[in-house]
This record gives structure tokens, sequence and C-alpha cells, in this order.
């Protein structure tokens, strides 16, 4: 049976590696329908917003969306279209792995690990900001609840459980920020003893940054909240060659985004030279999610025979003389053998 699913192409770079995405996915034979909708700054000038009403109701109905890079125009008026969804769709779950790959320029081989964010309260809620004196003193609010820390720690434990994973690591700063950082880490604690087969480790997130620089094969699964989140996602994609390389998957109860996590970068738009590998990477999750964990690996695997095998089908980004369109031939040819 074939499944609908959305699809935005995006932004700057955004159509380009999207189509060289759906070309690889076709070639899979993954049976899967496009309903292209839109939103950024195609939307924002088509329709006046940067989240049409039908864009948002299409994603709904089919649940499921794979998402290029979009711009959130800069200035007062417009927030983020990232941050619009997953609040729309309460996608609590940000999970970014981070995977080396050969030929990437990156300090360390053979890293394999998780990041697992709260995607829908603390640091970067709205709500409670102000500014006082005159405008002399900036105010906001970090608004962690049991509910969203227990849900997201518990998708932690159950995507380890799942994926064979053998450690949970909590980070926080319960020592200093006692209340909503100290909620989450008793939070964490609670549900780690439901989940006696994995080892479960609490680190303090400065420390996390430091030896995830030192040493980061010591780590397998993270979870932590949103601010601490986003940072070190970012730290993790630094590890293995940096956000050409970084897909992300933002999950709910009822809806699932799937996304390459970097920029739209509008210098480069229309050279065919972008990266598709964080988009890739991004549709191998979503398959994951939709049970065809093999198609998954498929991606996985391919992208991986080509950085090692067809250095001239590579983008420059990754060392190669390639084009965004020669990437995906080069996946496609690996694909058909």
């Amino acid at each position: 049976m074939s499944q609908s699913i959305a699809v935005i192409k995006g932004d700057g770079i955004g159509p380009e590696i999207m189509d060289a995405t759906l070309r690889v996915l076709d070639a899979l034979e993954c049976d899967l329908n496009y309903e292209f909708i839109d939103a950024g700054l195609a939307a924002l000038e088509k329709h006046g917003t940067l989240i049409p009403q039908e864009s948002l109701d299409a994603i709904e109905k089919y649940s499921i969306a794979l998402k290029g890079p979009l711009t959130t125009p800069i200035g007062k008026g417009f927030s983020s279209i990232n941050v619009q969804l997953r609040r729309h769709f309460d996608l609590y779950a940000n999970v970014r792995p981070a995977i080396s790959f050969p030929g990437t320029r990156s300090r360390y081989e053979d890293i394999d690990m998780i990041t697992v964010r709260e995607n829908t309260e603390g640091a970067y809620l709205s709500d409670g900001q102000e500014m006082i004196d005159d405008g002399n003193t900036g105010i906001s609010v970090i608004k962690v609840t049991r509910h969203g820390s227990e849900r997201i720690v518990r998708y932690a434990f159950e995507l380890a459980k799942k994926n064979g994973r053998k450690k949970v690591t909590a980070v926080h700063k319960a020592n200093i920020i006692k209340t909503s950082s100290g909620l989450f880490l008793d939070v964490a604690r609670e549900v780690a003893k439901e989940y006696p087969e994995i080892e479960f480790q609490e680190m303090i997130v400065d420390n996390a940054c430091m030896q995830l620089v030192m040493n980061p094969h010591q780590f397998d699964v993270v979870v932590t909240t949103n601010l601490f989140g986003d940072i070190l996602s970012d730290l993790c994609a630094g590890l293995v060659g940096g956000l050409g390389l970084a897909p992300g998957a933002n999950i709910g109860e009822k809806a699932a985004i799937f996304e390459a996590v970097h920029g739209s970068a509008p210098d480069i738009a229309g050279q065919k030279i972008a990266n598709p590998c964080a988009l890739l990477l991004a549709a191998a999750q979503m398959l994951d999610h939709l049970g065809m964990n093999e198609k998954g690996d498929a991606i996985r695997h391919g992208i991986r025979a080509v950085l090692e095998t067809r250095r001239d089908m590579v983008t420059p980004d990754m060392g190669g003389t390639g084009t965004t369109d020669t990437f995906a031939q080069a996946l496609v040819e690996h694909i058909k053998q």
C-alpha cells in the first residue's frame, strides 16, 4: 500500500537537494506519493504567509513531511518557521544522529551517536519574555514540565532499546538551575529505573561539551532539554564533518517532520554544488519511521559507498569534483546494482 507524504522543497538550495533526494527515494521503489506544499519565502511571496493553512492541513492529513531548509526573514513580525511547525504539531522529540562517514573533513572516525532533544518547552518558550527598566533588562523564563521531561526521556530509552543501544546520558545543569533542570534530572532518574538493561549516565552540560570533544566515543544516546540539545547536536555534527551530514527528525504523537538541519545557503543556490547528504539522511530516518528500515539502511550504506569509491561524483564540500546531481546519480547507480 502506497504512503503519501507532504514535501516542502524549501528555499535557496532546498529545491536542488530535494530533487536529488526524491530521485533516490524513487530508485528505492518506496511507493511514496508526494504532495508538494509551500512554506518559507516561496509561500510568503505566493500566499502572504510563511506557512499557509493548506500546508498545515496537508501535513496533518498525511502525518509525514520531508522538508528542505527554510528561510525565516530577518526582522520583527516573523517567528521561526521550524518553531511554529514544532509547536503546531507538538513535535516534542528532535532526533539528531551523528555518524562518521569516510572521506569527510572531521577529527574523528567511527562515531555513531544520537542526540534526543526536547523540542517544545525549556528556554525557547516565548512565554514570560519581557524587557523592563526602559530596555535595560531582559527577562526570559525557562519552563520545564514533568510531562515534557518524562516523554522525552522515555522516547530516548525506547529509541535505545529498539536500536540495540547500550547507554543513555541525561545532560543537565541541575547543580545551578535547580528548578527546571533539576526537575528534568529527577524525572530522568525515575524513568531510567524502568530500563535496567540500559546503562544510565547523568552529566552536567559543560562537562558534556568537554567530554564530547575529548572522547565522543563514550556516548551512545544523549537526552537533554531544548537549549542544551540545540547546542550539543550542532557540536556533535561538527565532530563528524559539519551540518552537511546532519539530518533531523521532529517526532510527535500525530505527525513527524524530517529535515536537513542546515540553512538554505542562498549564496550557492542554483549552482548545483550543494551537498544533499543531510536531506538524504533525513529521508532515511523517515523510512525508518515508516517501517522501511532496509530502505533507510540502503541510503546510508549507499552514501558511504559513494564517498569511498566515487569521489569524482561527490560535491566539492566533501572533497569531490561532482555536483548535487552527480551525487544523486552515483547513489542511484549503487542502489540499482
